[in-house]
Protein backbone atom coordinates (compact mmCIF):
# COMPACT_ATOMS: atom_id res chain seq x y z
CA UNK A 1 0.00 0.00 0.00
CA UNK A 2 1.43 3.35 -1.09
CA UNK A 3 0.03 6.22 0.98
CA UNK A 4 -0.07 9.59 -0.82
CA UNK A 5 -1.17 12.92 0.67
CA UNK A 6 -2.16 15.94 -1.44
CA UNK A 7 -2.33 19.31 0.31
CA UNK A 8 -3.68 22.42 -1.44
CA UNK A 9 -6.04 25.18 -0.35
CA UNK A 10 -8.13 24.86 -3.53
CA UNK A 11 -10.69 21.99 -3.26
CA UNK A 12 -11.20 21.82 -7.03
CA UNK A 13 -7.48 21.27 -7.60
CA UNK A 14 -7.38 18.58 -4.91
CA UNK A 15 -10.24 16.70 -6.52
CA UNK A 16 -8.66 17.01 -9.97
CA UNK A 17 -5.22 15.70 -8.96
CA UNK A 18 -6.64 12.92 -6.80
CA UNK A 19 -8.88 11.77 -9.66
CA UNK A 20 -6.04 11.88 -12.18
CA UNK A 21 -3.71 9.84 -9.97
CA UNK A 22 -6.38 7.26 -9.16
CA UNK A 23 -6.94 6.62 -12.86
CA UNK A 24 -3.29 5.78 -13.45
CA UNK A 25 -1.09 2.92 -12.29
CA UNK A 26 1.85 3.95 -10.11
CA UNK A 27 4.18 0.96 -10.28
CA UNK A 28 2.53 -2.17 -8.86
CA UNK A 29 1.32 -0.46 -5.73
CA UNK A 30 -2.21 -0.16 -4.39
CA UNK A 31 -2.81 3.51 -3.62
CA UNK A 32 -4.38 5.21 -0.64
CA UNK A 33 -4.79 8.91 -1.35
CA UNK A 34 -5.89 11.52 1.20
CA UNK A 35 -6.45 15.22 0.56
CA UNK A 36 -6.01 18.22 2.86
CA UNK A 37 -7.02 21.86 2.41
CA UNK A 38 -4.54 23.20 4.95
CA UNK A 39 -1.09 22.30 6.22
CA UNK A 40 -2.10 21.95 9.87
CA UNK A 41 -4.46 19.06 9.15
CA UNK A 42 -1.80 17.40 6.99
CA UNK A 43 0.81 17.61 9.76
CA UNK A 44 -1.62 16.14 12.30
CA UNK A 45 -2.60 13.28 9.99
CA UNK A 46 1.01 12.49 9.09
CA UNK A 47 2.03 12.35 12.75
CA UNK A 48 -0.74 9.83 13.40
CA UNK A 49 -0.24 7.63 10.32
CA UNK A 50 2.69 8.71 8.12
CA UNK A 51 2.44 8.96 4.35
CA UNK A 52 5.03 7.70 1.89
CA UNK A 53 4.66 10.66 -0.50
CA UNK A 54 3.34 14.18 0.14
CA UNK A 55 2.31 16.48 -2.72
CA UNK A 56 2.37 19.91 -1.12
CA UNK A 57 1.26 23.31 -2.39
CA UNK A 58 3.72 26.07 -1.48
CA UNK A 59 1.49 29.15 -1.38
CA UNK A 60 -1.23 28.61 1.25
CA UNK A 61 -2.75 30.86 3.92
CA UNK A 62 -1.56 30.64 7.54
CA UNK A 63 1.10 27.91 7.24
CA UNK A 64 2.70 27.73 3.80
CA UNK A 65 4.13 24.61 2.22
CA UNK A 66 7.80 25.34 3.02
CA UNK A 67 6.99 25.92 6.70
CA UNK A 68 4.84 22.78 6.81
CA UNK A 69 7.63 20.72 5.25
CA UNK A 70 10.07 22.00 7.88
CA UNK A 71 7.74 20.82 10.65
CA UNK A 72 7.27 17.42 9.01
CA UNK A 73 11.02 17.01 8.49
CA UNK A 74 11.66 17.55 12.21
CA UNK A 75 9.90 14.25 12.89
CA UNK A 76 10.27 12.37 9.62
CA UNK A 77 13.43 12.46 7.52
CA UNK A 78 12.31 9.81 5.05
CA UNK A 79 8.93 10.86 3.64
CA UNK A 80 9.07 11.93 -0.01
CA UNK A 81 7.99 15.57 -0.45
CA UNK A 82 7.03 17.07 -3.81
CA UNK A 83 6.13 20.76 -3.99
CA UNK A 84 3.35 21.95 -6.31
CA UNK A 85 3.25 25.66 -7.09
CA UNK A 86 2.50 28.23 -9.75
CA UNK A 87 5.63 30.20 -8.82
CA UNK A 88 9.26 29.10 -9.34
CA UNK A 89 10.61 31.55 -6.75
CA UNK A 90 10.50 29.00 -3.90
CA UNK A 91 12.63 26.39 -5.69
CA UNK A 92 15.76 27.27 -3.69
CA UNK A 93 13.83 27.08 -0.39
CA UNK A 94 12.66 23.59 -1.32
CA UNK A 95 16.24 22.33 -1.01
CA UNK A 96 16.37 23.35 2.64
CA UNK A 97 13.74 20.71 3.47
CA UNK A 98 15.23 18.11 1.12
CA UNK A 99 12.28 18.08 -1.25
CA UNK A 100 12.33 15.31 -3.83
CA UNK A 101 10.85 17.39 -6.63
CA UNK A 102 9.31 20.76 -7.49
CA UNK A 103 6.48 20.78 -10.04
CA UNK A 104 5.02 23.92 -11.54
CA UNK A 105 1.30 24.49 -12.07
CA UNK A 106 -0.55 23.93 -14.27
CA UNK A 107 0.74 20.41 -13.79
CA UNK A 108 1.96 18.35 -16.66
CA UNK A 109 0.40 14.95 -15.93
CA UNK A 110 3.21 13.06 -17.69
CA UNK A 111 5.75 14.87 -15.52
CA UNK A 112 3.69 14.14 -12.42
CA UNK A 113 3.42 10.42 -13.16
CA UNK A 114 7.09 10.15 -14.00
CA UNK A 115 7.88 11.74 -10.63
CA UNK A 116 5.49 9.50 -8.68
CA UNK A 117 6.65 6.35 -10.47
CA UNK A 118 10.28 7.10 -9.66
CA UNK A 119 9.47 7.82 -6.02
CA UNK A 120 7.42 4.62 -5.72
CA UNK A 121 10.33 2.65 -7.15
CA UNK A 122 12.75 4.30 -4.69
CA UNK A 123 10.45 3.40 -1.80
CA UNK A 124 10.21 -0.20 -3.02
CA UNK A 125 13.99 -0.52 -3.28
CA UNK A 126 14.65 0.90 0.16
CA UNK A 127 15.17 -1.56 2.97
CA UNK A 128 11.89 -2.64 4.51
CA UNK A 129 10.96 -0.31 7.32
CA UNK A 130 8.18 -0.04 9.85
CA UNK A 131 6.63 2.97 11.48
CA UNK A 132 7.24 3.16 15.22
CA UNK A 133 5.11 5.70 17.04
CA UNK A 134 6.91 7.16 20.03
CA UNK A 135 5.70 9.57 22.66
CA UNK A 136 7.02 12.66 20.91
CA UNK A 137 8.09 11.47 17.47
CA UNK A 138 7.41 9.03 14.67
CA UNK A 139 10.33 6.80 13.70
CA UNK A 140 10.94 4.89 10.49
CA UNK A 141 12.94 1.83 11.56
CA UNK A 142 14.65 -0.62 9.24
CA UNK A 143 13.55 -4.05 10.37
CA UNK A 144 17.06 -5.47 9.91
CA UNK A 145 18.27 -3.05 12.58
CA UNK A 146 15.95 -4.52 15.25
CA UNK A 147 17.46 -7.11 17.61
CA UNK A 148 14.39 -7.75 19.76
CA UNK A 149 11.20 -6.16 21.02
CA UNK A 150 10.08 -6.34 24.63
CA UNK A 151 6.78 -5.63 26.34
CA UNK A 152 7.70 -4.10 29.69
CA UNK A 153 4.76 -3.27 31.94
CA UNK A 154 2.76 -0.78 29.83
CA UNK A 155 5.66 0.09 27.55
CA UNK A 156 7.05 -1.59 24.44
CA UNK A 157 10.78 -1.22 23.85
CA UNK A 158 12.54 -1.87 20.56
CA UNK A 159 16.22 -2.66 21.07
CA UNK A 160 18.30 -2.05 17.96
CA UNK A 161 21.46 -3.84 16.92
CA UNK A 162 23.55 -0.74 17.65
CA UNK A 163 22.36 -0.75 21.27
CA UNK A 164 19.83 2.07 20.99
CA UNK A 165 16.35 1.64 22.42
CA UNK A 166 13.11 3.16 21.12
CA UNK A 167 10.10 3.39 23.42
CA UNK A 168 6.89 2.79 21.45
CA UNK A 169 3.34 3.74 22.34
CA UNK A 170 1.73 0.84 20.47
CA UNK A 171 1.11 -2.55 22.14
CA UNK A 172 3.25 -5.59 21.34
CA UNK A 173 0.60 -7.28 19.18
CA UNK A 174 0.85 -4.49 16.59
CA UNK A 175 4.46 -5.53 15.99
CA UNK A 176 3.40 -9.13 15.53
CA UNK A 177 1.33 -7.84 12.62
CA UNK A 178 4.12 -5.67 11.21
CA UNK A 179 7.03 -8.11 11.67
CA UNK A 180 6.29 -11.45 10.10
CA UNK A 181 8.12 -14.75 10.31
CA UNK A 182 9.07 -14.29 6.66
CA UNK A 183 10.93 -11.16 7.78
CA UNK A 184 12.80 -13.19 10.41
CA UNK A 185 10.79 -12.35 13.52
CA UNK A 186 9.35 -14.79 16.04
CA UNK A 187 7.39 -14.27 19.26
CA UNK A 188 9.17 -16.62 21.66
CA UNK A 189 7.03 -15.80 24.71
CA UNK A 190 4.24 -13.40 25.60
CA UNK A 191 6.65 -10.50 26.20
CA UNK A 192 9.32 -10.82 23.47
CA UNK A 193 9.65 -10.84 19.71
CA UNK A 194 13.15 -11.72 18.49
CA UNK A 195 14.96 -11.21 15.20
CA UNK A 196 16.10 -14.73 14.34
CA UNK A 197 18.95 -13.37 12.25
CA UNK A 198 20.36 -11.67 15.37
CA UNK A 199 20.47 -14.85 17.48
CA UNK A 200 23.85 -16.08 18.68
CA UNK A 201 22.83 -19.39 20.30
CA UNK A 202 19.81 -20.97 21.93
CA UNK A 203 18.95 -23.80 24.33
CA UNK A 204 15.71 -25.47 25.35
CA UNK A 205 15.00 -22.62 27.74
CA UNK A 206 16.50 -19.44 26.35
CA UNK A 207 17.84 -17.49 23.40
CA UNK A 208 21.12 -15.62 23.53
CA UNK A 209 21.17 -12.63 21.21
CA UNK A 210 24.35 -11.37 19.55
CA UNK A 211 24.48 -8.53 22.06
CA UNK A 212 24.63 -11.14 24.81
CA UNK A 213 21.11 -10.43 26.05
CA UNK A 214 19.25 -13.58 27.09
CA UNK A 215 15.56 -14.11 26.41
CA UNK A 216 13.47 -17.05 27.72
CA UNK A 217 11.64 -19.34 25.30
CA UNK A 218 8.15 -20.37 26.29
CA UNK A 219 7.98 -24.16 26.71
CA UNK A 220 5.06 -24.51 24.33
CA UNK A 221 6.77 -22.38 21.67
CA UNK A 222 10.15 -24.13 21.53
CA UNK A 223 9.39 -26.63 18.75
CA UNK A 224 7.80 -23.95 16.60
CA UNK A 225 10.75 -21.64 17.26
CA UNK A 226 13.31 -24.27 16.33
CA UNK A 227 11.49 -25.16 13.13
CA UNK A 228 11.34 -21.47 12.16
CA UNK A 229 15.02 -20.98 13.02
CA UNK A 230 16.21 -23.81 10.80
CA UNK A 231 13.80 -22.95 8.01
CA UNK A 232 14.99 -19.34 7.84
CA UNK A 233 18.69 -19.98 8.25
CA UNK A 234 19.11 -23.30 6.48
CA UNK A 235 15.99 -23.70 4.39
CA UNK A 236 14.69 -26.73 6.30
CA UNK A 237 13.19 -27.63 9.65
CA UNK A 238 15.60 -28.99 12.19
CA UNK A 239 15.17 -31.77 14.73
CA UNK A 240 16.87 -31.93 18.10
Amino acid sequence: MLRIAICDDKPAFLWQIKTVIERQKIGSEHLQIETFENADSLITAHASNPFHIILLDVIMPLLNGIEAAKEIRQQDKSVKIVFLTSSPEFAVDSYTVKANDYLLKPLNTDRLFHCLTELAEDIRKEAKRIIVKGQNAVHWVEINSIEYIEAQNKRVLLTLCDGRTIAATEPLYTYEEKLLLADGFFKCNRSYIVNIYQIDTYTLKEIKMRSGYRIPISRNRHKEFEAAYFELLFGKAGDR
